[in-house]
């Protein structure tokens, strides 16, 4: 019950992200619900796996190259999911940001009880 839960307020907060940002556009709502399952299962398995590649590029940037990083994830999901678009890396990487901080104030709002 508690990954429906996880899985509804992602999706809620990439809806979010899609109108509070112009370079990202959700055709609907089940493009969002494919690109929120397709951002989750990126995140879970080829981001430790990145992170583990670019880890010099990370201590080098002082972490900076992890924005990067999942803005290219970001993108990544937009292109595996038809009727999720985003425009450019800018685009990707404030997106990325945007969602996580949305994310994480859904998910502190519902997980306070």
């Amino acid at each position: 019950m508690k990954i429906l839960l996880k899985f509804a307020i992602t999706v809620l907060a990439l809806l979010l992200t899609a109108q509070l940002l112009p370079g990202i556009a959700i055709d609907s709502i089940s493009a969002g619900m494919w690109a929120a399952l397709i951002l989750g299962l990126v995140n879970t398995f080829l981001k430790p796996i990145l992170t583990i590649f670019t880890f010099p590029l990370t201590v080098l940037t002082f972490g900076l190259f992890l924005f990067i990083l999942n803005g290219i994830l970001f993108l990544l999901a937009a292109n595996l999911v038809a009727g999720f678009s985003v425009s450019g890396m800018f685009a990707a990487i404030i997106g990325s940001v945007v969602l996580s901080i949305i994310n994480s104030l859904m998910s502190g709002v519902i997980d306070d009880d």
